[in-house]
């Protein structure tokens, strides 16, 4: 009875038996499945544990001069990594590599933070690390883990020339950045991107591809050597960018301009070519290289002189008697002046119950057409301008280029404004403006303003008698011809011996602009702008022509007083430069 109650029955014993066996064909089967089925699986898995592949970051192009002269290098620099999901012990970590480096282990922390994206994606700790820095790190690898540290090449400026405003900066790609959907798909968290100037235009052209190399880790992920398993893939650099630009004449100008505010531009008008841009006030071209402190940032743009304007594509002015010409030409092509006409200033005009004024206060007394011009006199050219109406001032002014972009190869330029007469109804009412304001319009004043750009291909088409390719930076570029239509050669003809009157004159107002050299013609005009904030801005506009070769300028000083006496002597500077030296000219003009 005893030994009958101890025992199992039969079918609990069965059903016992067939669990564990259910329980073991599934692990077979679970086993099997894994073995067999995903096996690719796993060993990749695996071997993505084992293995780390190291990012190799692709140089950026050069940007360089005409003569192939660097403007924008690359240095080597070092960039350290953290793997968060593989860091064993981030504070030990943190203080043998603050130890190694001297970085404090505060700013690790921080940096820690701001680049972290994931635990298994690279976290930037430190950048811009020295050989020696590098070398005490390595000494203690083996005290670290989920360390790297990888090539990051820096932009590097020789410092030959500045030209900030030209050149513009990269930026390293965040996560804002990481929303644009240009952005996302080619570019990681980090990475250098063209953000101003030709390295944001030209982006696709200097940046390069990146490629990789394979490591094998321990457990901890810690670096054992390189892996044998998989090949390296070398980075493929950016391609170079030859730029236009003319070295030693930037410098020199860049020098000439500084402490003041102002532009000068130079051109080869039979190319559009820009030999030289400056703009100034501007910023160290490597301000923006690396991290820029909230000081740094907020010095820079509350600094009244405003260095982060590029005068050249975005500063509006009122161009001043320089647009005298087009006033004359347009007049003469309708037939409406006489040359040998002429005009009394006694210095003042009146019209209505406003009296409008000319530069020389006592007067020029006769003037005709060529001497208004030679001598920029206003009254001259307040008597006929009021032969034109308002819209057909205005539309010559857009015919050359006025109101409207150069299309340059930058990022973005101002427009500017012409008024017409439906501009006026909108600002003033229809009633609300009269022939003064034609007036004042006419010598380059009022609401009429232009970049000193539009006034580069402005003198080009003075210089090519209408036809000039648009101005650009980058060499062999092909630009379309910009075509000023409705001018006979008879009118640009004259129109150029006045211009050269302008310098040769003992009276011309841009006498200083002339130079000694033999066989160097210059033609030229001055503008004096007035300006309601302070003294007026010189204006210089003009080109010189010796031996088949040809050269264009525009210099503008803000608040410089007469263009004759501020702008036009460093026009000559120009002249003598690139015409007296045959070292100089073949610089410029051999390629």
């Amino acid at each position: 009875m005893l030994k009958a109650a101890n025992l199992i029955p039969q079918k609990r014993l069965y059903v016992i038996s067939g669990v564990v066996l259910l329980l073991m064909i599934s692990l077979v089967l679970r086993f099997f499945y894994l073995q067999i089925y995903f096996h690719e699986t796993y060993k990749k898995k695996a071997e993505v544990n084992r293995i780390r592949a190291i990012p190799l970051n692709a140089p950026r192009g050069l940007i360089l001069d005409r003569n192939e002269e660097i403007i924008v290098d690359n240095y080597p620099t070092y960039v350290l990594n953290a793997i968060p999901g593989e860091m064993l012990a981030k504070r030990k970590n943190f203080q043998i590599i603050s130890l190694c480096t001297g970085i404090d282990t505060v700013l690790l922390e921080a940096n820690y933070k701001k680049y972290f994206r994931g635990k298994f994606l690279p976290v930037r700790l430190a950048k811009d690390l020295s050989f020696d820095q590098l070398s005490r790190i390595e000494e203690h690898k083996q005290d670290l883990t989920g360390i790297n540290y990888v090539q990051f090449p820096e932009r590097y400026f020789p410092g030959k020339i500045n030209a900030a405003h030209l050149l513009g900066y990269v930026k390293e790609v965040d996560q804002a950045m990481l929303k644009d959907l240009n952005v996302k798909d080619k570019y990681l968290y980090g990475d250098l991107i063209g953000w101003r100037g030709l390295e944001k235009v030209y982006e696709d052209h200097l940046r390069g591809e990146k490629g990789v190399y394979f490591v094998e880790v321990d457990a901890h992920g810690r670096e054992m050597g390189l892996s044998t398993d998989y090949l390296k893939e070398n980075a493929i650099p950016g391609k170079d960018l030859q730029t236009t630009l003319l070295i030693p004449l930037q410098k020199m100008l860049e020098q000439i301009l500084d402490g003041k505010r102002g532009v000068v531009l130079v051109s080869l008008p039979e190319t559009g070519e820009m030999l030289s841009m400056v703009s100034k006030p501007d910023y160290p071209p490597d301000l923006f290289t690396g991290a820029t402190t909230v000081k740094e940032w907020q010095e820079i743009i509350s600094n009244p002189e405003k260095p982060l304007l590029n005068r050249m594509t975005h500063g509006l002015y009122p161009p001043g008697s320089t647009l005298k010409i087009i006033t004359a030409m347009t007049l003469m092509e309708k037939g409406n002046i006489n040359y040998s006409e002429t005009i009394d200033c006694s210095g003042i005009y009146e019209i209505g119950d406003r009296q409008f004024r000319c530069w020389k206060e006592t007067g020029h007394g006769k003037m005709n057409l060529e001497q208004a011009i030679t001598q920029s006199c206003n009254i001259y050219f307040y008597h006929v301008v009021q032969r034109l109406s308002l819209d057909e001032w205005s539309e010559a002014c857009k015919a050359f280029g006025f109101g409207n972009v150069t299309n340059i190869d930058l990022f973005s330029e101002a427009k500017g404004v012409v008024p017409n007469s439906s501009y006026m109804n909108k600002q003033y009412g229809r009633w609300g403006w009269s022939k003064g304001h034609l007036l004042n319009l006419s010598l380059g004043q009022g609401e009429l303003v232009v970049t000193p750009l539009q006034m580069m291909q402005y003198v080009n088409l003075l210089a090519m008698q209408g036809v000039a390719p648009e101005v650009h930076i980058v060499k062999d570029l092909t630009k379309k011809n910009y075509i000023v239509k409705n001018y006979s050669q008879r009118t640009w003809n004259r129109i150029e011996k006045y211009l050269q009157n302008v310098i040769t004159s003992a009276h011309g107002t841009g006498k200083r602009a002339n130079t000694n050299i033999q066989g160097l013609k210059i033609s030229g005009k001055t503008g004096t702008a007035q300006n309601p904030h302070g003294e007026p801005h010189a204006w210089f506009i003009g080109y010189g022509e010796k031996d088949n070769e040809l050269v264009s300028i525009v210099v503008l000083i803000e608040n410089g007083g007469h263009g004759g006496e501020t702008a036009a002597p460093i026009a000559r500077r120009v002249f003598d430069f690139l015409f007296s030296s045959k070292d100089n000219m073949k610089l410029a003009f051999s390629l």
